[in-house]
């Protein structure tokens, strides 16, 4: 094995330079030493994380969950999707959490709990998501930004999985966070 070519346990980033720096994110250009020992150039979008916001109205028959239907101009096309958004500077997650589920919605939550944090798409993507689970909601107007048009609508948890499953619901977010709750939903039941 060639002297560069070393096995380490960690990367190494040997030099970082800023290429693009936007409203929302930035891009690095990243020489790196591999844990494997490859040298590589990795562009990686540097982002300071989102919250995804899943909304359950609990109801005697099965859960509701709050969907918006947005267009999303990367997708070219609207998408049905969980309630979410970045953290701004200064702003921790559940804080975010709760001011994005009241801007884009107008809904607010009496319980909070954090569910999941994933990246979004980690081969090029620096951004973590934390997705929270809120319970107790209470509606009121919403306050989206100027640039946001969002239509929300409360489904059935049973039609939003099979939304997921028809490939309806496109947005990873929005299926890991059904997909969790569907999950959660049959192991709280009793087996017969």
């Amino acid at each position: 094995m060639p002297k560069d070519r070393k096995k380490t346990t960690k990367a190494r980033v040997l030099s970082s330079r800023e290429v693009y720096h936007g409203p929302a994110f930035r891009v690095t250009e990243d020489h790196v030493l591999e844990p494997s020992g490859v040298r590589t150039r990795r562009d990686i979008v540097r982002h300071s994380g989102s919250v995804v916001i899943l909304a359950v109205e609990d109801s005697r028959s099965e859960p509701r969950i709050l969907l918006e239907r947005q267009y999303r101009h990367a997708a070219r096309q609207l998408l049905w999707e969980l309630p979410a958004g970045r953290i701004d500077k200064g702003e921790n997650d559940l804080t975010a959490a709760k001011r994005e589920l009241l801007e884009e919605t107008g809904y607010t939550a009496s319980r909070w709990r954090r569910i999941l944090c994933f990246y979004a798409s980690p081969g090029f993507l620096a951004e973590t998501m934390n997705l929270f689970l809120a319970r107790g909601l209470r509606p009121g107007p919403a306050q989206p930004e100027a640039d946001e048009v969002i239509h929300i609508r409360m489904v059935p948890l049973s039609a939003a999985v099979r939304m997921v499953m028809r490939g309806t619901i496109k947005d990873a977010k929005t299926i890991a966070g059904l997909l969790w709750l569907n999950q959660s939903q049959a192991g709280s039941k009793p087996h017969r």
